[in-house]
């Protein structure tokens, strides 16, 4: 399989099928840290990331943000000190696509780049 953080994500198109428990098993090994939610039956993927103090945590919101943009997929963000929690699914088919995964991949690379650059 394919590193994750390597691929782009596509446009979904409303209708699509939410990723089968079988296709998220595969995917999930290349982003252990992120776990499966389900508020209002809706599996998302969600991680913490820690930080010093709240201008490294702004900072990296503010990173993830960019990427985000960049790839034209969108997550949710909760910055508070010293944490910042992200969540990824596909509001268009309410779950998990494959770009969650690909998103939740490259917001790892971001995480890991920002702790070699000391923060």
């Amino acid at each position: 399989m394919e590193n994750l953080k390597d691929l782009k994500c596509v446009p979904c198109r409303g209708g699509e099928p939410t990723l089968t428990d079988e296709e998220i098993d595969r995917y999930k090994p290349q982003v252990p840290e992120w776990g499966i939610i389900r508020p209002d039956g809706i599996k998302r993927l969600q991680r913490e990331y820690k930080f010093k103090n709240f201008s490294q945590a702004l900072a990296f919101t503010y990173q993830v943000g960019l990427l985000a943009d960049a790839e034209d997929h969108h997550p949710t963000l909760l910055t508070e000190w010293g944490t910042v929690t992200v969540t990824w699914w596909t509001h268009k088919i309410r779950g998990l696509h494959h770009n969650d995964f690909i998103m939740a991949a490259k917001t790892d690379a971001l995480y890991a780049l920002e702790a070699v650059a000391g923060g």
